[in-house]
């Protein structure tokens, strides 16, 4: 591993660095005196993939640029040294996308196994690819940014996950609005009208970030810049991001162009959305035609009844039968849980977590990641709780 230490102290500095190479010779380790503002003079390819800051301050806004380089360099793994920690630390130090915060100095019994977890993490990286779910709607309306906005969220509530979800409505797309209330600082067009500067930190650095392993890339915020996203820019971005995230969400829209389809063609699953109404079955049938004629297998195609209301009068064995094919899953009808997350820009888990919608949605992030129905705490995080507790 490439391992980066930085202290104010010296004398610790030298310590935890002799500690290092005793572990791992094999390892890169750096050591950098000073505070973590160090890491900003240096290029890309001198980043770590381990940064072991020894006392960070939060009074010198240490905390506040390691959270910037978890959104920028969402790969960088840090471990925190600390001879307090309180509540209130651990939970900025969580935010700020932290993983292993251990005590100062630094036993060979704490730090080992963490740097053990760190590495097991990486190799898994290194060999997994993200998958790639697309979202689009069968017809206007049907709530298909809702979902997959949402999604998102679920998928990275758990902190195991990293997570991108790119707007691919070139038009008018508006995802961010539907988990954020702030600006993106840059868009899909910005990124393709650079796309010479494609890296892990330049794709992570325009991404409007949610939390910190859940970021949005935002559609072209003037529809006239739609013409700038080309297909082979859709190729390149999306090779980036599999590496990079383990779930890439697109949100398509409704039209099918060169440029949607090529992403459709890298979706590893896709989620027609409907609703239980004629206008939308005769619409998915359409689109579900479409899909046959590209040549996408039935297994990666999978349809999702949003709105759903048990007591209508479309039963979901006549879409079955209608469609030939199994209806995935069914979100419930909440309409004052979705409408209040809409316009207030809040994830509906997060701001209506008793929801019948938030539950399906969490349901729904389950069976993706194959994760407990109840996550487990490890760490310095299940120390948090008990010490809340």
């Amino acid at each position: 591993m490439k391992i980066a230490v930085v202290s104010k102290d010296e004398r610790n500095l030298i310590d935890i660095g002799r500690m290092l190479r005793t572990r791992e010779p094999s390892d890169e380790v750096d050591l950098m005196a000073g505070g973590v503002l160090r890491l900003s003079s240096l290029s890309d390819e001198q980043l770590p993939e381990v940064l072991i800051v020894d006392q960070p301050s939060v009074e010198d806004g240490d905390l506040e640029q390691l959270e910037r380089l978890s959104g920028q360099y969402p790969r960088m793994a840090f471990v925190l040294l600390c001879r307090e920690q309180s509540p209130e630390f651990l939970l900025q130090a969580m935010r700020a996308g932290v993983r292993e915060v251990l005590p100062a100095p630094p036993t060979t019994a704490l730090l080992y196994p963490a740097l053990e977890r760190i590495g097991e993490k990486l190799v898994r990286r290194t060999q997994a690819s993200g998958k790639v779910l697309a979202f689009i709607s069968c017809k206007g309306g049907s709530g298909a940014t809702f979902l997959a906005t949402n999604l998102g969220y679920a998928l990275a509530a758990s902190g195991a996950k990293r997570v991108a979800l790119i707007d691919m409505n070139l038009q008018f797309g508006d995802a961010s609005l539907f988990v954020s209330d702030h600006k993106p600082l840059a868009t899909l067009s910005d990124v393709a009208q650079q796309i010479h500067r494609l890296d892990p930190s330049f794709l992570a650095s325009s991404m409007l970030n949610i939390t910190p392993n859940y970021g949005v890339l935002a559609a072209p915020s003037d529809p006239a810049h739609a013409n700038d996203v080309k297909p082979e820019h859709i190729d390149a971005i999306l090779k980036l991001a599999r590496q990079q995230y383990d779930f890439v969400i697109l949100d398509v829209g409704r039209s099918l162009d060169a440029v949607s389809i090529r992403a459709l063609d890298h979706a590893d699953q896709i989620f027609p959305i409907l609703q239980t109404t004629l206008p939308y079955i005769r619409d998915s049938k359409r689109l579900l035609t479409v899909f046959r004629s590209l040549d996408y297998s039935k297994e990666k195609i999978h349809l999702i009844v949003n709105r759903h209301d048990k007591g209508g009068e479309i039963r979901l064995k006549d879409l079955e039968s209608a469609f030939d094919t199994d209806i995935m899953k069914t979100i419930p009808n909440h309409y004052e849980a979705a409408a209040a997350s809409v316009n207030q820009g809040v994830p509906v888990m997060q701001l209506s977590p008793a929801s019948p919608i938030s539950k399906a949605l969490e349901e729904f992030a389950r069976g993706l990641t194959g994760e407990a129905g109840e996550v487990k705490a490890e760490g310095w995080l299940a120390r948090l709780r008990a010490r809340k507790a």
